[in-house]
Parts: C-alpha cells; structure tokens; sequence
C-alpha cells in the first residue's frame, strides 16, 4: 500500500464517522440503536486503519533496508573506485565530468568539488582539442571501448600524453547516455617503471619546467634528473653535424658533469619538469648515488644502442634500427602497433641516423607504403608489429 492509496482510507473513514455522528445528532430518541449499529463498524474501521498502519510501516521498513542497500552499493563502487590505480571519470555525452577519483583529481590538478561539473575537453591541449571533439561526436555510433591517445593540459600544469580508454554506458531506456573514462599517463619510461619512487617525489631540490624546443641550460655544477618529459641529448661531429647520444626520459639524470664531450647539447622535446641537483649533494651523500647509479647505467646501456645505430652502413638499416630502440625506449602498445609516445620531427630522426631530413621523408614513406608503419592525427608514428 501507497501513502496515497492509505491517505483514501483515511478520508474515507472520516466521512463514515461524521456520517455516524449526524446520524446520532439527528436521532437522539434511539441511542441505543445507533450505538449497537454505530460500534461494530468504529471497530471494522479500527482494524482497517490498524491494518493499514502496519502495512505502510512494513513499506517503510522496506525502504529503509532498500535505502540501505543502495547506500551499502554505493560504497562499495567508490572504495572499487578508488582502489584503480589509474584515473577513472564518469561523464554525460558531451564530456561533462559527473564522477572523478583520487587519481583522477592528482592527474587533472583540481580538487573534486571544482572538478566535477567541468568538461572533459577544458584539459585537452588546443592543438589535439578538434580532433577529440570529432572523436567524442562519434562515440554514440560506437558501441565498442574506444582506445585513444590524447595530449592533456592540466590546471597550472604542464601538457602530458594519455592513453584513454573510453566506453558508452547504455543505460536503460529514457535514461541519458554517460560515458566511462580510463585514463593512463605515457609517462616517457626509460628507466624502470612510471611510477616515481617516494624518495624522489619528497626531494627538496628545485623544479625547473622548459617548453618543448627549449634548450637548456648545462651548468658543471648541477645535474639534471628528468621528472616528466623527454629530454634530446646531442654533441657535434668534426663537420658540424649534430649526433644523437641520448634520450632522457623520467628519472634520467644529465648534465655536463656526467659526460665527457666538449659540445654537449640538450633540448626539451616535450614540455619537461627537472630536477635540479647541485653536484656538490651528488658527491658528498652516498644514498644520492645509490638512487642515481641505476639510471646512469641504463642511459649507458642505451648510449651503447645508439652507437650500434650508426654503426649500420645503410641509411634506410639505421632508421629502422633507430625505431626499434625507440620502440623500446617510448613506444607505448595500442590496437595496431606501438605507437611512440613523443612526436618526433624528420629532423629529429636524420640528426639520429646521420642524414638528411629529405631521405628521412623519402624513407618514412617507403615504410609506409610497406605497411610497417603510419602516422596517427597527431603526427606519431605507430610501429606495426
């Protein structure tokens, strides 16, 4: 029983015994009458609503426990929520964000409350922002998970590339249409794994951020160790041409005290945070270098690499050299390959291989014609398998 259904009842009930009370008003003569007919049916009323009374509070109970449950549910989504170590949202069609977890709050830069309400598209850089928008008009025609790769600026941040994993949540019906987020930071990985160790999240050093094409600046007294970015590493041949001697990726530490070469060159090729450490601190604390040893030996490994890169004779062998070692060092798996996490110009690659930018157009397209590889709507290249 509703409460509408028992308001009826009610009322029905209090017309019947104003009609009782007319009726004794009216026939004061014969009480005795009216009372033995008047009783029985105040005490069928009595029972009604008596029986009423129980039922809407079985109802209510009902809810309550029902409520609870619901509640109970609720809890457990967002504790699920929360416990996936990447960013998760939940948004309408349009990209509006309805839900955000933890990881998602530290990937975005903005506390919860200012997050939700916000669109989607507010983080996406201005030169991938059309495309994302083509693709999130297209996502209704879709019914399948949609993976793609996406350049995010976040509030009073720095741009970073994702891997977006995203899925329309077909409701019941009349009900709109929301959509599910995963998000992962590519984080450029040259050393071991994404994730930062704490020791080096909590370091005090300072925080230096450059532009992508910036060059920065190698002083002997401090050595660099990359916090996110990509950092090109290059020196000078006897002719003038630039060499290729390294990629530094997060953790990676450089600098003019780390090498030898007498023209040493280093520029940004994504927008990258470092941290500035003073050499003095490097020499004098042996936890510094312990923490430091692991990652000068892999930029030593790939170094090595790169040297058995231009030692190939052929110019189309040190190219696809070369995106093998870039396949390992940036390259992050999608649908149809793997695809490198950092848009690398022709110059780029001719100044690794030791030639022109002209062959390397001419030789780009070789490979794609062979179907080895391709290039996406933001101008990475993805690897064929």
């Amino acid at each position: 029983m509703n409460a509408a259904a028992f308001t009826q009842q009610i009322k029905a009930m209090s017309d019947r015994l104003s009609h009782l009370y007319q009726r004794i008003n009216t026939s004061a003569s014969q009480p005795s009458i009216l009372l033995s007919s008047t009783l029985p049916e105040l005490g069928i009323a009595f029972e009604r609503l008596q029986r009423a009374a129980e039922l809407l509070y079985q109802q209510n109970q009902q809810l309550v426990l029902a409520n609870q449950t619901v509640q109970n549910e609720r809890q457990r989504y967002q504790e699920l929520l929360e416990f996936i170590p990447n960013a998760c949202l939940l948004t309408d069609i349009d990209g509006r964000i309805q839900e955000a977890n933890r990881m998602a709050v530290k990937l975005l830069n903005l506390q919860q409350p200012l997050l939700i309400g916000r669109s989607l598209i507010d983080f996406v850089t201005h030169e991938t922002r059309q495309q994302f928008q083509t693709d999130l008009q297209q996502l209704q025609q879709r019914p399948w998970k949609q993976e793609w790769q996406v350049r995010l600026l976040p509030k009073q941040g720095v741009a970073f590339d994702v891997s977006v994993l995203v899925e329309v949540n077909r409701q019941e019906a009349n009900q709109p249409l929301t959509l599910r987020w995963l998000l992962r930071h590519q984080s450029h990985n040259l050393v071991t794994t994404d994730k930062q160790p704490d020791s080096y999240i909590n370091l005090s050093y300072p925080l230096q951020h450059y532009h992508k094409g910036e060059t920065i600046p190698l002083n002997p007294q401090t050595i660099w160790q990359v916090c996110s970015g990509l950092v090109k590493l290059t020196t000078f041949s006897d002719r003038g041409q630039k060499v290729l001697v390294g990629l530094a990726g997060t953790s990676a530490p450089f600098g003019a005290s780390l090498t030898a070469l007498p023209l040493y060159e280093a520029i940004a090729l994504s927008d990258t945070q470092l941290w500035s450490i003073p050499v003095s601190e490097y020499v004098s604390s042996v936890e510094l270098r312990q923490r430091l040893l692991p990652q000068i030996s892999q930029r030593l490994r790939q170094t090595e690499l790169l040297l058995a890169v231009h030692g190939q004779a052929r110019v189309l062998d040190r190219l696809n050299s070369l995106l093998q070692v870039l396949k390992r060092e940036i390259g992050h798996p999608v649908r149809d390959g793997t695809r490198l996490s950092v848009r690398l110009t022709h110059e780029d690659l001719a100044i690794a291989t030791c030639t022109t930018r002209v062959t390397i157009t001419q030789l780009l397209k070789q490979l794609q014609q062979q179907k080895k590889l391709r290039i996406d709507s933001q101008h990475h290249l993805i690897l064929k398998a």
